[in-house]
């Protein structure tokens, strides 16, 4: 699996810094999903190997326009690209209206349909693309969500021992037999991919969360979870400063929690635009990655625009590219 951070600033852009868009795909596959698209999204993606026309579903996890400014954009986009596909999202209701009256005024239009859900009632699972995705209630001045990410195809190993057993010679047949189908062999005896196929190993799963100033709320949510993204929008000294009104989390809080629940890996974003990238500055990211560090033992990471982070099959996440 792997996650694409297309924008990390909180509330505007920066100089090095895009507000908030993610992408979550399979690893090597052309099939992705959008996690919100704040206004410039489309600009970012063009630095990227990911494609409208492949693009399965797009989760919007709240109103605020730093999470949504660019989804009229990028559907007329999706357009102009030849898309065909019904497009899924799945966002907060009014969502739907925003987008209906950008298109209204402007005149726009796509040649795909777009097929809207909205997820302020919404409980049950819902598949898009190569994942099974749940969402969960957040902490915000609006309505805001996390969504959880769970792969669906989890290949199997071939039993070598078992192969031999059965007498299946090397070559296409064991290729059949790790598709799931059964296989006759050249005495007529046939072989059923069961009997030759290890357990699945457990499914990866990634939790990425809104705008939230409780990060406890995803207790249930990250239960199995390799990786949860959310966002650190303060330190707890700033956070003290401004108030509880702006209800974002500070890095403290999100550590803690991410170190309570035992969760491997921890990719922190949404980074207020008073933390400059240079550590030379009196608030700078440094401040937000060292007050995590001193809460998280985890693997941690603070996201950078067009950072590629890669989950391996036994739950470790690196980055691999900018």
């Amino acid at each position: 699996m792997e996650l694409v951070f297309l924008g990390t600033s909180a509330g505007a852009p920066t100089k090095t810094r895009n507000v908030t868009g993610l992408a979550v795909r399979r690893a090597g596959s052309r099939s992705w999903c959008l996690v919100d698209c704040g206004e410039g999204t489309q600009h970012r993606i063009l630095h990227t190997n990911l494609s409208l026309r492949s693009l399965d579903a797009i989760c919007i996890t709240h109103v605020h326009g730093d999470h949504c400014f660019g989804l009229p954009g990028l559907l007329d986009s999706a357009g102009m690209q030849g898309r065909t596909e019904p497009l899924a999202i799945y966002a907060p209701q009014p969502i739907a209206q925003f987008i209906a009256a950008a298109r209204e005024a402007s005149g726009s239009w796509a040649p795909f349909p777009i097929v809207f859900h909205p997820v302020e009632h919404r409980e049950d699972e819902f598949a898009a693309g190569e994942f099974i995705i749940s969402r969960h209630a957040l902490s915000h001045r609006v309505p805001s969500f996390a969504y959880a990410f769970r792969e669906t195809a989890v290949e199997r190993k071939l039993d070598m021992e078992a192969l031999k057993a059965r007498g299946v010679p090397a070559g296409p047949l064991w290729k059949t037999l790790q598709s799931g189908t059964g296989v006759t062999l050249d005495d007529g005896s046939t072989v059923q991919a069961e009997d030759v196929l290890l357990p699945a190993r457990r499914a990866r799963k990634i939790v990425v969360g809104g705008d939230n100033d409780q990060p406890a709320l995803l207790a249930d949510a990250c239960c199995g979870a390799d990786v949860l993204v959310h966002e650190a929008t303060f330190t707890a000294e700033i956070s003290e400063k401004v108030g509880p009104s702006p209800q974002h989390s500070d890095a403290r809080s999100v550590a803690q929690f991410a170190g309570a629940a035992a969760l491997p890996n921890l990719v922190l974003t949404h980074f207020s635009a008073r933390f400059q990238d240079d550590v030379s500055k009196p608030s700078s990211i440094a401040d937000i990655e060292a007050e995590a560090r001193a809460s998280y033992e985890g693997r941690l990471f603070l996201a950078r625009d067009l950072d590629v982070y890669r989950l391996d099959k036994d739950g470790a996440l690196e980055p691999i590219s900018k």
